[in-house]
């Protein structure tokens, strides 16, 4: 098939995982990567060894294993910033997840003065499609501010409604303090035009937050390469969608921006120095990292990355549109199934929810277990957007790199089954 991942067999052994058979010695068919991705040898190693020979803490022990410690874990903050463009690694913040990082630049924004300041009158501009991650922040924000939170809507086809009565030019105005949305949805998988959404908001002043956390996995990110009216000012995404460690995300904010912003949390290692009466922060990164990092799941998300780049971004986009175009394809001929989103595979990511006529997405989801088919059912953090299509969950299939035509297939045939199994004819 054009467009799949040269030596595909030769990297699926990379992941270990992906060798396990599941009850009934049926081979596991694993098609959930947008909730974690599964992770190759090489991350896998590269953690042991670090807690094999180099554990320590960072930055605080005077000995060779912390010299070491901390050498490795900037290694990977280094090796983050090469992976997304950025255009200064000290731009490069570990925290625990993404949702961290977005409740980071929330609550700083919260306590923000000057500018940066948000209060009556102003709006946070967020969109329906969003991962609960990227909505209750803002809530809270613009609740506890005394400001307005505003959203875009969506098409039928799943698209933000860019162009409608409540579109870019009506939603973006000289009131707007903050544009927040997802490059990639995670329930639709439609992907944003964030050039044109963050060009507009930087024309009225507004800060552009970006949650990259289905992008990033899937798709080339060159941040220093962007036009920058056309570079957010945020994004944020995580470890564990990225072949990588769970228990570590990252956000990358603009250096001037993040050194306007109060800390988040108060700790070691985010001082300059403390009195009693009062104390004073350290420069980005540190300010924003208290406490003990997570060092050895930044070591786990530089092999991470180091992986992904040298299979190359590219070729793993052209992975991804050609298997979601297959799976699109394959979905189309089970009867009473319904996809929500787009349904042209340059338009979306790996990532595909369903819904089938006359059985419940659990039901779906574990008579496909039975047969060895991992998939997700839920409303994938997602609620707005499913009341947006008039349903409470679906199924969500999602690809990755390691995901083969046979995958697709065996998903196919498992949904046919589930109709004989429920009757459906």
């Amino acid at each position: 098939m054009k467009g799949l991942l040269p030596d595909l067999e030769v990297i699926r052994k990379d992941f270990p995982i992906l060798e396990r058979t599941l009850a009934d010695g049926r081979p596991l068919v694993y098609l959930d990567s947008a909730n974690t991705s599964q992770k190759p040898q090489c991350v896998i190693d590269a953690m042991v060894d670090h807690l094999e020979h180099h554990n320590a803490n960072v930055a605080r022990a005077m000995h060779q294993l912390g010299a070491e410690a901390s050498e490795a874990f900037e290694a990977g903050r280094d090796k983050v910033a090469a992976f997304i463009g950025a255009p200064s690694r000290d731009e490069v913040i570990f925290t625990k997840n993404a949702s961290e990082a977005l409740n980071l630049v929330a609550n700083s924004l919260a306590w923000a003065t000057g500018d940066l300041a948000v209060g009556p009158g102003d709006e946070v501009l967020i969109t329906e499609m969003e991962h609960h991650s990227n909505i209750v922040p803002w809530q809270l924000l613009t609740e506890r501010k005394g400001a307005t939170l505003r959203w875009f809507g969506l098409t039928d086809d799943g698209h933000l409604d860019l162009a409608g009565p409540q579109g870019i030019d009506e939603l973006i105005t000289e009131r707007t303090k903050v544009v927040s949305f997802t490059w990639v949805s995670n329930m639709l998988g439609t992907i944003n035009p964030v050039a044109e959404i963050t060009r507009r908001a930087h024309e009225v002043g507004a800060i552009v937050v970006v949650d990259a956390s289905q992008s990033a996995p899937q798709m080339p990110t060159d941040l220093a390469a962007m036009e920058p009216m056309e570079r957010p000012d945020v994004i944020a995404f995580t470890g564990h969608k990225v072949v990588g460690p769970t228990g570590i995300g990252v956000l990358w904010g603009r250096g001037d921006l993040l050194a306007q912003l109060p800390p988040f949390l108060g700790g070691g290692e985010m001082i300059e120095t403390v009195r009693m009466e009062g104390s004073t922060y350290a420069p980005i990164p540190h300010r924003f990292e208290a406490g003990t990092p997570p060092i050895v799941e930044a070591v786990g998300l530089g092999a991470a990355v180091d992986y992904l780049g040298e299979l190359g971004l590219g070729a793993v986009r052209d992975h991804e549109h050609a298997i979601t175009a297959y799976a699109l394809d394959g979905l189309a001929t089970v009867p009473g199934l319904r996809v929500l989103g787009p349904l042209d595979a340059a338009e979306r990511g790996g990532a595909i929810s369903f819904e089938v006529d006359g059985v419940h997405p659990h039901d779906i989801a574990q008579v496909l277990d039975a047969r060895g088919v991992a998939v997700r059912a839920g409303h994938h953090c997602a609620k707005p957007a499913h009341a947006r299509f008039g349903v409470q969950s679906s199924t969500r299939m999602s690809s990755y790199l390691y995901t083969t035509p046979a995958e697709i297939d065996a998903l196919v045939e498992a949904l046919e089954y589930t109709r004989s199994y429920f009757k459906l004819g």
